[in-house]
């Protein structure tokens, strides 16, 4: 173990130094001293299984830990590694942090705010002066339309996709085992099912890419008998069809060479240490009509399971091409999972990051339009993916348009990601994003898997509070005009107010001339 050696060289020192002050001059046991409390603190950095910064930074790894202890101020420009572009504001990752601990969401919470106070609410729920107490702290949600024979309740708050490959074996394991204690559902990613995903038993979405890992032939295409075969596995309750991803819409998945190691290979069918990247589109369907052929296809194979598709919605007309054919074929998916551009990823070219693919709110509110417009709404649940990390998101997603959410990065904090940037590099410093077998083995699964419990349960207890405290008993009940939006100084205005929200069947009678264009456009039998 080569992190062991340099303790293992003070160890010498300090027993080198102690012989001395017995043997030459007492004056050494100036050096033995200090030397033999740095090598057991090392030690004890070394064999501890709560902190993965120790584990694979003995004794230099308590410098972060002191400038915690230090001002915000002080933890913020010399702790946090991307002050300048930040998935979530300081104090939400806090809050992730210390869910995932169990030291918050407890009802005791410090005296005064970590938001500016001076700085006007961008927006906020409409409270009511009739508040109860929340008594459904774990509510779920059914995915299953008409013809699915196996429906699967799902949590208000899942674990997104992240394969096998571009996270660790152990950070896999961790989230699947706190998906399993928690109840909640872990989407593999599109890089397949790996021993990690199934060994604690986790409810699995089993992500179908355009590269169809872990159900493909020889030659990439999909492979039918292999995917009925693992569809049966009693773990995977859902299957999700990624179209693209909200990070880099428009590109297949990226696994650099490094990290794909002989274990990674099997699980997807690919060549050992080849990076390995997915087609843009997929190869078993080209059209509206196509995509929903193979959703009926995948829900027979895998026995009546639910079948939904993953997108980042791209634009209107593209999105009602899809509606229409679900009303040529009469086939409609059980769930749709919208991605929203501002979703994250180790791999993809910065330009795919900021400026392609529509952000969630957006995407969120178009596609519930679209199926509300064309009377479909009630067969189909939608999830909510991108920046996901408190009770106010799942809240505020519900109310444009989901029905459950699903977060990436904020799972990776509870397993113990610091966002280091490094996840291309195979040098995760805590373990999270690493292919390499001495950073991985600092994150210790007993510990983060109860991390990713804790920071699941508190997020969605504390959304079920926010909903009670609205005066309403249910996330259905729910409606566009309890969400504010601050326009611009005093000015603040609600869902309903800034947005369309079309009545159910609308776009099939007479739509709306915002929407009419689109609308006679889209083609299901191409992607308009």
């Amino acid at each position: 173990m080569k992190r062991g050696v340099p303790i293992a060289l003070i160890w010498i020192l300090a027993v080198t130094a102690g012989w001395l002050a017995f043997a030459v001059s007492p004056w050494w046991v100036a050096a033995a001293v200090p030397l033999l409390l740095v090598a057991a603190v090392g030690t004890h950095d070394l064999i501890q299984r709560r902190h993965a910064i120790l584990r694979a930074y003995p004794i230099l790894g308590h410098a972060r830990f002191l400038m915690e202890e230090l001002r915000p101020e002080i933890r913020q420009y010399f702790i946090e590694s991307d002050t300048e572009d930040t998935p979530f504001p300081r104090e939400v990752r806090d809050i992730i942090y210390e869910r995932a601990k169990g030291t918050k969401g407890k009802g005791e919470e410090p005296f005064g705010t970590q938001r500016d106070v001076y700085a006007p609410c961008h927006e906020f729920l409409a409270h009511s002066l009739q508040a109860k107490f929340a008594t459904d702290l774990a509510p779920r949600v059914r995915l299953g339309g008409p013809d699915c024979t196996q429906p699967y309740d799902i949590a208000l708050l899942n674990v997104s996709a992240m394969s096998f490959g571009a996270l660790s074996a152990q950070a896999i394991e961790a989230l699947n085992t706190g998906a399993a204690l928690g109840g909640f559902a872990h989407d593999t990613g599109e890089g397949g099912m790996s021993p990690y995903h199934l060994k604690p038993g986790g409810d699995l979405i089993w992500e179908i890419a355009s590269a169809y890992f872990g159900c493909r032939d020889a030659d990439g295409a999909f492979d039918p008998d292999a995917f009925a075969a693992k569809a049966a596995t009693p773990a995977v309750k859902a299957i999700s069809i990624k179209l693209s991803q909200g990070a880099k819409p428009g590109l297949g998945g990226v696994l650099p060479g490094p990290k794909v190691t002989e274990e990674i290979a099997v699980t997807r069918g690919v060549p050992v240490g080849q990076t390995v990247i997915s087609p843009p589109t997929h190869s078993a369907f080209r059209t509206p009509v196509g995509l929903m052929e193979f959703i009926a296809t995948l829900r027979r194979l895998s026995g009546g399971k639910p079948v939904g598709f993953k997108l980042c919605v791209g634009s209107r007309s593209e999105f009602l091409s899809i509606c229409k054919a679900m009303l040529e074929t009469g086939i409609t998916p059980d769930f749709i999972i919208v991605d929203g551009a501002e979703g994250g990823t180790g791999a993809a070219p910065q330009e795919f990051e900021d400026f392609v693919g529509m952000p969630l709110t957006e995407g969120l509110i178009l596609v519930h339009n679209a199926l509300t417009g064309v009377g479909l709404r009630d067969r189909v649940r939608i999830g909510a993916s991108g920046k996901v990390a408190t009770g106010f998101d799942i809240v505020s997603r519900i109310i444009q348009g989901a029905d459950f959410t699903m977060a990436a990065r904020a799972m990776m904090f509870s397993v113990g990601c610091i966002q280091a940037r490094k996840c291309h590099t195979n040098h995760c410093p805590t373990g999270v994003a690493t292919q390499d077998p001495e950073r991985a083995r600092v994150l210790v699964v007993e510990d983060k898997s109860i991390r990713v419990r804790n920071f699941q349960q508190a997020t969605v207890a504390s959304a079920a509070q926010l909903v009670a405290s609205m005066g309403i008993d249910r996330f259905d009940e729910l409606t566009p005009r309890m969400l504010n939006r601050r326009i611009e100084g005093s000015r603040t205005a609600t869902y309903a107010e800034l947005y369309e929200w079309l009545s159910d069947g609308e776009l099939l009678n007479h739509p709306r001339q915002s929407w009419r264009a689109d609308w006679d456009r889209a083609l299901a039998d191409a992607f308009a």
